[in-house]
């Protein structure tokens, strides 16, 4: 299987939240986690976005930048390409979506096309999901 990951659904690594469990299953079920490289900018904003909110120890945000940075190493990443561009030029007449939503959903076009078989969209943001159902994917999803 190959899993595709929206930012939603990559910090249920790193942080205990509903389906974070369902996702840790999906992904050591996975041949390979694929992300857009938006997702490395979006997670690491929200990791200090978290810690400036909850109070998060300085040691247990330390341990979590590493445990992503050292995920990250394995993720194969969808760069933002003219190419890319292309498929978002398409994609915003059809779908109201936000900007990083629209780059997650051409970015996993782009490998399901390639690799449609086993490819499972994971995102827990019910327009971007309702988006990639319209396009053929096979969500994971409990929105």
């Amino acid at each position: 299987m190959i899993l595709y990951l929206d930012t939603s659904a990559l910090l249920k690594r790193y942080f205990q939240e509903p389906f974070s469990e369902e996702v840790l299953s999906k992904w050591d079920q996975s041949e390979a986690i694929v992300t857009s490289a938006v997702a490395y900018a979006e997670t690491m904003a929200t990791i200090y976005r978290k810690k400036k909110e909850s109070g998060l120890k300085k040691n247990v945000v330390q341990n979590i930048v590493n445990a992503f940075q050292k995920d990250w190493s394995g993720i194969i990443h969808v760069g933002v390409t003219e190419g890319l561009n292309e498929i978002i030029d398409k994609l915003v007449i059809t779908h109201s979506l936000r900007g990083f939503d629209v780059i997650h959903l051409a970015s996993a076009l782009v490998v399901y096309e390639k690799l449609p078989e086993g490819f499972f969209f994971a995102c827990f943001e019910q327009r971007l999901n309702q988006a990639a159902r319209f396009e053929g994917i096979m969500t994971f999803s409990c929105v």
